[in-house]
């Protein structure tokens, strides 16, 4: 971290390090004259011995000025700690299980057990078209503790109304009917995509202002079909690396197209979806200083001052640089806006499944992250960038890592066995926030206590102790 200030203009100053082996960017941020920006980054380095620290600027007339600067090194055994300390505080919780005989004495001696219903936490996978009509990919699917899902294409534009006037939402309302037959949220994805590459033909023969009607209608067509069933949405998707509506429409469309979306359903958190901003730190068009520059644009239109604003963190990693992933968070999460990890992938390579793993412990363990999404819909052609399982659904490398963290984030459909209650019939657990079932055998009771249900949530900050859930046997 550093303080930094310029002469003259607003530019993006990085901070750079010069190793043995090169030159390593470690964060931007866009600086100003006459008062001080917070830079703040990270990096991971696989040599030894000295370097120089470095802050660049491609404006040649200003001057930058640093101040307060703050390296704090660690090993990976520290980073990982640090992880299951975080994720012990803000994902889990402590209770008390009291156990009771039918008049009301303690049982000592009870062996508790446990079973998840459901993670609090919304931990999912995206699906497509595919899983409807395969029962082996559905059997899959359904088998993972998966709490939230989000359709790979079947809800965006040029799928719902690939000829101009046609709307066709069939394949969207199966798979969200899949949703809810499997207990699934869905996110809304995406609402406008701001890429020409992925705009439909006939748009692009339009006028500015037919586009513009054409704009509203699409807006005012997917969110009112599909509001009260999905819990967010991609409002726009990408209008940090590409402008194709502002280009045709105006520097205002984000603006406009938020305003509309917040009328139609501002129920429901409206998200700006992007990538690298978290995963790159060369790309400067979407860096945390532009990401929130770009929000902050939005909310400055005309009636947008008070709508549910939420960021949208892609997280397509090639080689994952998670100091700078953790220091990019941070910084957007002083915004004040909800975060989520929407489209989790890895590119395919040695150290595909680890990397994966590490993006995801890092996901989870960050306080202001508040759900994350693989994306790994499977398609017989081949997955976006990575697949969970082969084309027989056994699991690839990549799978075993997504059930290995379920299963230790308390998401296994296995029971587990906590222990033995006290000589006062109390057993002390920390569990990760969730829906369970509690199951207890004690020796000299005959019948055994049917299944009763648990909720651990997050404590309040003025509760001082575990709550205590009282079971009867």
């Amino acid at each position: 971290a550093a303080w930094v200030q310029v002469s003259q203009g607003n530019p993006s100053v990085a901070a750079v390090f010069k190793t043995s082996s090169g030159y390593v960017e470690a964060g931007t941020v866009i600086a100003k004259p006459g008062c001080w920006s917070m830079l703040k980054g990270g990096l991971t380095l696989e040599t030894s011995g000295e370097a120089s620290l470095f802050f660049q600027t491609q404006n040649s007339t200003a001057d930058v000025m640093v101040d307060s600067i703050s390296l704090q090194p660690f090993t990976p055994e520290e980073w990982k700690s640090h992880q299951d300390q975080t994720m012990d505080k803000v994902r889990k919780a402590k209770v008390r299980i009291q156990v009771v005989d039918k008049l009301g004495n303690s049982l000592p001696k009870a062996t508790v057990s446990v079973q998840q219903n459901a993670l609090t936490f919304p931990l999912g996978c995206a699906i497509n078209k595919n899983i409807l009509t395969n029962a082996a990919y559905e059997k899959w699917f359904a088998s993972r503790a998966f709490r939230v899902t989000t359709f790979e294409d079947e809800m965006k534009w040029y799928s719902t109304e690939p000829t101009r006037g046609h709307e066709d939402y069939s394949a969207a309302d199966a798979l969200l009917e899949f949703a809810k037959q499997h207990k699934l949220a869905v996110r809304g994805h995406n609402v406008l995509w701001d890429d020409p590459t992925y705009q439909q033909g006939w748009l692009n023969s339009l006028t500015p202002q037919q586009l513009s009607v054409a704009v509203d209608n699409r807006i005012h067509s997917v969110m009112s079909k599909y509001k009260g069933q999905v819990i967010a949405w991609d409002v726009m998707n990408e209008n940090l690396h590409f402008s194709y509506f502002e280009t045709k429409l105006g520097p205002n469309a984000s603006g406009h197209a938020y305003n509309l979306a917040s009328t139609t359903d501002g129920t429901i958190p409206l998200f700006m979806n992007e990538y690298n901003t978290i995963e790159e730190v060369t790309d400067p068009m979407s860096t945390p200083a532009k990401y929130l520059h770009k929000l902050r644009e939005i909310q400055a239109y005309s009636g947008n001052a008070d709508i549910k604003m939420a960021i949208g963190l892609e997280s397509h990693f090639v080689t994952p640089n998670i100091p700078y992933m953790r220091a990019s968070i941070d910084i957007l999460a002083a915004a004040g806006f909800p975060i989520w990890l929407t489209e989790v992938d890895v590119k395919q390579g040695p150290k595909q499944a680890s990397y994966l793993e590490e993006v995801l412990r890092e996901g989870f363990s960050h306080p202001e992250v508040e759900g994350i999404v693989v994306w790994g819909a499977w398609n017989p052609k081949g997955c976006y960038r990575m697949c969970l399982t082969d084309n027989n659904f056994n699991n690839l490398a990549t799978g075993d890592v997504v059930d290995r963290l379920l299963h230790e984030w308390g998401g296994s459909k296995e029971p587990l066995v906590l222990g033995e209650t006290d000589e006062n019939g109390f057993l002390e657990a920390s569990l990760f926030h969730g829906d369970y079932n509690v199951t207890i055998v004690h020796p000299g009771v005959n019948s055994l206590a049917l299944p009763q249900r648990m909720i651990v949530a997050p404590v309040t900050p003025t509760q001082a102790q575990p709550s205590v859930v009282k079971v009867t046997i």
